[in-house]
């Protein structure tokens, strides 16, 4: 991928991880002190931190991954690599453990980087001291809903053709995922240029089709463990930041975060979609960074 594409808007150092196999997971990391992990979903990759990044990272470490077959890490064949939920999970944990990251972290989760990263925490609950979650879920659909109706073409029997080769998904999501703004040309650039050909949209197929919807799912028993583990953060501070307009991850998931961690600190916002951090990052950073000054006091007191 040429970096001329996203440099405008992404700054950042490279660094790669060799996951098993050569095959090279990318990741940035900037800044110094307490790292903050920020884990992204699908179709996006870690261009979707890039505010949080140069934000936060003038007092924290951040480290931003991008899972396999996204952003800058490697595009293995599917003979080559799972493109599972339980790979995704090893994937950032191994990365954590390489980068020594064992205690005092941040996790903040997009989308599938709910499952990911709280499959992560629930693993080593002593590697995070909080949580962030952003229109996302770590657990299976809330009683009473339905799969997202936006998303059912994309694992139909034309959803290969749909997601690879017209590059639907990827364009769906830009044009859906602001409700307040719209993305610019170089931020429209920057989340397309990882996945300009079929070969490259691999993983956006792979992840829609690896959705965990009932039991006989490949990926649901993984699901279940990470939904399960969910009870050894109950006693993590948790970050609830949503925008009410996602098509896919609607207030009904809010709700649910809120049912299993009725203490979290939360902030839902009528007038934001899915792609929280484009439409208000005046709102999402700050409450991140207060969050996290939050928990640093009580821990002080403690």
């Amino acid at each position: 991928m040429n970096r001329l594409f996203v440099d405008e808007e992404y700054p950042f150092g490279s660094h790669w991880f060799d996951r098993g196999g050569g095959i090279r997971m990318h990741y940035v990391d900037e800044g110094r002190g307490d790292p903050i992990i920020c884990v992204h979903g699908n179709p996006t990759w870690s261009f979707h931190f890039r505010r949080l990044i140069s934000e936060l990272s003038r007092s924290n470490r951040v480290i931003a991954v991008d899972h396999i077959g996204c952003g800058f890490s490697d595009n293995p064949a599917q003979q080559d690599y799972g493109y599972r939920l339980s790979d995704r999970i090893d994937d950032l944990e191994r990365l954590l453990d390489h980068l020594q990251i064992r205690s005092d972290a941040t996790l903040v989760a997009h989308d599938w980087g709910g499952a990911i990263g709280f499959g992560v925490a629930g693993r080593s609950p002593d590697r995070f001291s909080s949580l962030v979650a952003m229109n996302t879920a770590a657990f299976a659909l809330p009683e009473g809903v339905h799969f997202p109706w936006i998303i059912r073409p994309a694992r139909g029997p034309l959803g290969e053709f749909l997601v690879r080769g017209l590059d639907a998904f990827v364009l769906g999501t830009l044009a859906m995922g602001t409700t307040r703004r719209k993305l610019s040309r170089a931020e429209r650039a920057g989340y397309r240029a990882p996945y300009s050909s079929w070969k490259q949209r691999l993983a956006v197929h792979r992840f829609v089709q690896d959705i965990p919807v009932q039991p006989t799912d490949v990926s649901w028993p993984t699901l279940a463990a990470v939904e399960s583990s969910l009870e050894t953060l109950r006693d993590h501070p948790l970050l609830l930041l949503w925008g009410a307009r996602d098509p896919v991850f609607g207030v009904e998931f809010f709700d649910e975060w809120l049912r299993r961690f009725p203490s979290a600190e939360h902030h839902c916002w009528a007038d934001c979609g899915h792609l929280l951090l484009d439409d208000a990052p005046d709102r999402v950073i700050p409450a991140i960074r207060s969050f996290r000054e939050s928990v640093a006091r009580q821990q002080v007191r403690s």
